[in-house]
């Protein structure tokens, strides 16, 4: 077998995809276990990364709402605020149901795109 058999072969994407992109996450992810049994929930480290965290969930939502690329910029500001605040009002009143929000924050979104 040559070199050319393995680069015609049509497996060779699927073993290149798991060399370089499913194994080093999964190395990262069971390391990240590991570490995790140690840490207490209400330890320093552990509030510092849900902060970090919730601080860069915030940023990612605020660039879409402020400079919004693809579809979603076809729909108002005023559209793309009315589906955050919506999807937020819904996850609290409905005892915190993510999936709730989520689809209350779309359908607000995709009326707000067809008016």
């Amino acid at each position: 077998m040559g070199l050319s058999d393995w680069i015609n072969d049509p497996f060779i994407p699927y073993l290149v995809l798991i060399i370089f992109g499913f194994l080093p996450t999964e190395i990262w992810r069971l390391a990240g276990l590991f570490f995790a049994r140690r840490l207490s929930i209400d330890s320093e480290v552990f509030i510092w990364v849900r902060c970090v965290a919730t601080v860069l969930l915030a940023a990612v939502v605020t660039k879409l709402v402020l400079s919004p690329v693809g579809a979603l910029a076809t729909v108002s500001l005023i559209g793309r605020i009315a589906g955050i605040i919506s999807g937020v009002l819904a996850y609290l009143i409905f005892r915190r149901s993510i999936a709730l929000g989520v689809i209350v924050a779309e359908t607000v979104l995709m009326t707000s795109m067809i008016l």
